[in-house]
């Protein structure tokens, strides 16, 4: 079946780190930009991060600069999101989403504008 699967969620506590994955099944991200995306309750979605398809370039949003790195490794057709000094207001449902560039605008693509979209990730950051 053609996906992406995230992994790597889980309950950690402030300050703490956790590493997610993004692997695509059934098909090669090579060709693919990719974002991360979180929704928390009551929140709108967020656009936290994305990577173009060769590797560069990189996005942030403010909320994760200098705390959150993406990477990718299209030998294993995964991306990875690693966080760091999480703090409670990164409690979210965490997605990713691929698609063919451009890389412009990805904080706000909308749904229908992404080739595949992942499951979500449960990230809970409490003490």
């Amino acid at each position: 079946q053609l996906e992406l699967v995230e992994s790597g969620g889980g309950l950690v506590q402030p300050g703490g780190s956790l590493k997610l994955s993004c692997a695509a099944s059934e098909f090669t991200l090579d060709y693919y930009d990719v974002a991360w995306y979180r929704l928390a309750p009551g929140k709108e979605r967020e656009g936290i991060s994305c990577i173009g398809h060769s590797g560069s370039p990189t996005h942030y949003a403010d909320s994760v600069k200098g705390r959150f790195t993406i990477s990718r490794n299209n030998a294993e057709n995964t991306v990875y999101l690693q966080m760091n000094s999480l703090k409670p207001e990164d409690t979210a449902v965490y997605y990713c989403a691929a698609w063919v560039g451009p890389i412009m605008g990805w904080d706000t693509r909308q749904s229908g504008e992404f080739d595949y979209w992942g499951q979500g990730t449960q990230v809970t950051v409490a003490s």
